[in-house]
């Protein structure tokens, strides 16, 4: 069998002209074969089968169907059978393209939405994290006292921050005031002239505060010391209220 035979692509049907050189060849041998039947020794006697003229041998340019169907039909099944070969190869390599492809889709997907859960968890870290910060600096502002300024204003400020949790009634005003009255808002300021005074015991501090008064009114969380400017004007605040209802209500040495 002829080599092309087996490659796909290259059996074809035989041509015309080679359709034509295949009969020819046919004939040829026909002939040989009938001359080859005469003997050859030529004192042989004539005979009328010998006599007779030769045969023509047939020659016709026609395609010689039988050769055609015997060369092409065994190539045909094989290029079939090839080309069934290479289909299922094809085929398997389509389907684990496909398979690949399917796997790699499917890892994207899932490390995409593991990527997107980590990052929903680092959020809700994150912000369970500012809050928790937001709450410890409201509690550290809330637990933190509040501070006030070491001078006239600030010390007012404060006792009325005490007297509020104490229920003692007074404004910023009438404190103001009274103490710009009684010592020009020096805390250390003492009356040595007044009949408290020739009697032992002088008045002291911003509102001029008498030693028994201040011991008997005194705020608790407040300093003993008379002089402590906070602590002088919550007593005096607390005397007034009990004597003038508020300090708001005194306009003279109380």
């Amino acid at each position: 069998m002829s080599h092309n035979f087996l490659t796909r692509g290259h059996s074809r049907a035989l041509s015309r002209h080679h359709r034509i050189a295949a009969a020819g060849v046919a004939a040829l041998g026909a002939a040989a074969i009938g001359f080859s039947a005469v003997p050859s020794n030529a004192s042989t006697g004539t005979t009328s089968e010998a006599a007779a003229p030769a045969a023509k041998v047939a020659y016709s340019t026609e395609p010689i169907e039988v050769v055609e169907a015997d060369i092409t039909g065994p190539a045909a099944g094989t290029r079939l059978q090839v080309e069934r070969i290479e289909a299922r190869f094809e085929a398997k390599e389509q389907a684990a393209a496909r398979a690949a492809a399917e796997k790699k889709a499917a890892a994207k997907k899932r490390a995409a939405a593991r990527a997107a859960a980590e990052e929903k968890a680092e959020q809700a870290r994150r912000a369970e994290q500012a809050a928790s910060r937001a709450a410890e600096r409201a509690e550290v502002k809330r637990a933190a006292p509040k501070t006030y300024g070491d001078n006239l204003d600030g010390w007012i400020r404060e006792s009325l921050a005490i007297m509020k949790k104490h229920g003692i009634p007074g404004s910023y005003e009438g404190i103001h005031r009274n103490i710009m009255r009684e010592s020009s808002g020096n805390p250390k300021a003492i009356n040595l002239w007044d009949i408290n005074a020739r009697n032992g015991i002088p008045s002291k501090g911003l509102l001029q505060v008498i030693p028994p008064t201040f011991e008997a009114y005194h705020v608790p969380g407040t300093s003993k010391n008379i002089y402590d400017p906070v602590a002088n004007i919550t007593a005096a605040c607390n005397y007034a209220a009990d004597r003038y209802g508020t300090m708001d209500n005194v306009d003279s040495a109380y």
